[in-house]
């Protein structure tokens, strides 16, 4: 990235409940590392100044102005900086222009959306363009799809060693985890929905597993929303609500990198619910639980309480099976609830990455086709997750 711009990263959105929390971050552990330059933006002053009172932020970082709508202004937002790390969501709804903004500016642009159709319209519409400005674009910078996406990297980076090559069919389990979904997860949820629900084009994006890849792969991909027993995990399997997301965006890396899974790669994504009758129960009860979709689920702007955050954390596995008929198992694990705490942290230094530790051409990224071991080595040293080899 350009390091002759005034800031590294600006934090847009940084007086939400997600902003504030990487607003958080970035004070807890660079606020004394004077080779960080960042700032907080948003849209009101008085807001941006109680958020930096809250956290004893200094006055040397700065506090920018500027409207998700307000063209002109995020035209200059995004000449003073490397990289904007986006918390604003529903993207669909409120990212386009900052996101165009990015691409003309050659500036680099990480959020956490997890809304696939509005990503392959956004690709569809602006790749050429950030390929000729050098723009880097990097969507799903937290939960959805770090923990994922890079953990089927680092699986098949262990795959490779241990076999010598990559597998065709890799499981991503969910394990254990405690937490919440952020209210923009819920509110992206639903804006998908009824966007899905008034164009048909956004449907056919969603159902289909390449839409960020190649849409014109017909190779077929595994059940991931029928609950079934895993007999050799010994443990009921059911739906995971981010499959949907996670999926599409670990074609994508497969997808850029030129297929070093190969182009008839199979992945799904489930949660483990236990073995037995119990466990079958519960498969059943989350495959019909559409809570987060409803008008009782989280709402933008809440959130969990400190506590809360601090005491969340998750499990995800990563499966595959030799051609001896051996398994093969790596996990991801986080230190916090997923939705808040851990992403927060993912977002801060997927931001970083970007500005300081890749130099890649203009495009299109996910997490692990963008940053790789880099950004695996900066979430393990500072953002408080493991990669680790377990058979």
């Amino acid at each position: 990235m350009a390091s002759t711009r005034e800031f590294d990263v600006v934090i847009f959105g940084a007086t939400g409940f997600t902003g504030k929390l990487v607003a958080e971050y970035f004070q807890a552990q660079y606020a004394d590392n004077e080779s960080i330059r960042w700032a907080i933006a948003g849209r009101n002053a008085d807001k941006l100044e109680s958020v930096k009172q809250a956290l004893s932020i200094s006055d040397s970082v700065a506090s920018i102005v500027v409207d998700s709508d307000d063209d002109e202004a995020l035209s200059n937002l995004t000449k003073r900086t490397s990289v904007v790390l986006t918390t604003v969501g529903p993207y669909q709804i409120y990212g386009e222009k900052l996101l165009a903004a990015c691409v003309e500016n050659a500036t680099g642009y990480t959020d956490l959306c997890g809304e696939p159709a509005w990503m392959h319209q956004m690709i569809g519409k602006y790749e050429a363009r950030a390929k000729e400005t050098g723009a880097n674009i990097v969507f799903s910078c937290g939960f959805d799809s770090i923990p994922f996406d890079l953990g089927v990297y680092y699986f098949q980076q262990h795959a490779k060693a241990e076999t010598g090559k990559t597998l065709k069919y890799v499981k991503g389990r969910v394990r254990a985890m405690k937490g919440t979904f952020s209210g923009g997860t819920a509110a992206s949820l639903k804006a998908t929905m009824a966007a899905a629900y008034q164009d048909k084009s956004v449907l056919a994006a969603l159902k289909n597993p390449y839409s960020l890849a190649n849409p014109a792969n017909t190779h077929p991909q595994p059940d991931g929303n029928t609950p079934h027993l895993d007999e050799s995990l010994n443990s009921w399997s059911a739906p995971f609500i981010m499959a949907a997301i996670n999926t599409k965006n670990v074609h994508r890396s497969n997808h850029l990198a030129g297929y070093p899974y190969g182009e008839d790669f199979q992945y799904d994504e489930m949660l483990l619910t236990g073995p037995g009758e119990k466990g079958q129960a519960m498969a059943q009860h989350v495959a019909e639980d559409k809570s987060l979709a409803s008008d009782d689920g989280p709402k933008p702007g809440e959130g969990p309480s400190k506590e809360e955050r601090e005491t969340g954390f998750y499990d995800v596995m990563f499966v595959g099976q030799t051609d001896d008929g051996n398994l093969l198992i790596t996990s991801v694990k986080g230190d916090k609830d997923p939705g808040y705490g851990s992403t927060s942290k993912m977002i801060s230094e997927s931001a970083l990455c970007l500005a300081n530790d890749v130099n890649l051409p203009g495009g299109f990224y996910t997490p692990a086709a963008a940053f790789g071991d880099a950004i695996i080595q900066r979430l393990t040293k500072k953002a408080g997750l493991t990669f680790t080899i377990e058979r």
